[in-house]
């Protein structure tokens, strides 16, 4: 019997994307294709898939929470996450929140199958250059004091902006890109820094004087 799939993710195209991959392969069927946590929580319910490849960057909600939430609920249900993000604490977060694999956006279609087929198997999948990150990750500096992350251009603005008490849409207004663009910046800052929310993104940021310019 195919194995039930559905995909969470907000943009169009990797729905289609994926939803090509999967159909050619055979092996599995698609039962559902959401746009956002809401119709996820809806569609869950009445499609019951087995798996459900989970974007963690949604509009409505983080993916990270919205695992938890949905594992919680479904006791035969297994995620694997899908991301644009190879962060480690990315990976570390969901796993935590009962995860079974975590993928990049830029999977291939054998490794999206065989991903699907260990972790329906009772196993977990990390794409390879997660798992040579992960292992590098355990084995190297650990952050303390003297670790500085490496912030793009773009986080540094947004960290400034932050410090300066703007909203999320004044942010975006400053810099010329959409809310949901700062509130993925904003996520990759405290993932970077270890920090639960902005207080505390400042605190962090203060400390390893990372407020100097952008």
């Amino acid at each position: 019997m195919p194995i039930k799939i559905a995909i969470t993710d907000d943009h169009l195209m990797v729905l289609e994307g994926l939803e090509s991959m999967l159909t050619e392969s055979g092996k599995v069927t698609m039962v559902g294709k959401y746009k956002n946590a809401e119709e996820t929580r809806l569609g869950i319910k009445k499609d019951q898939p087995d798996i459900l490849l989970l974007d963690i960057n949604l509009p409505d909600t983080n993916g990270i929470d919205l695992c938890k939430e949905l594992l919680g609920r479904y006791r035969n249900l297994k995620v694997i996450a899908l991301s644009n993000f190879d962060e480690t604490s990315f990976v570390k977060r969901i796993l935590q929140n009962g995860a079974s694999g975590y993928l990049l956006k830029n999977t291939s279609q054998e490794e999206l199958i065989e991903a699907i087929e260990n972790v329906i198997s009772g196993e977990q999948y990390l794409q390879k250059d997660l798992q040579k990150k992960l292992l590098n990750r355990s084995i190297g500096v650990k952050p303390g004091t003297s670790f500085l992350p490496k912030l793009t251009r773009r986080e540094k603005e947004v960290l400034n902006s932050i410090s300066e008490e703007l909203t999320t849409q004044e942010i975006a207004e400053k810099l010329f890109i959409s809310p949901k663009t700062v509130e993925t910046h904003r996520m990759n800052l405290m993932n970077k820094l270890g920090a639960r929310n902005s207080v505390g993104l400042i605190k962090i940021a203060i400390e390893k004087d990372l407020l100097t310019g952008s």
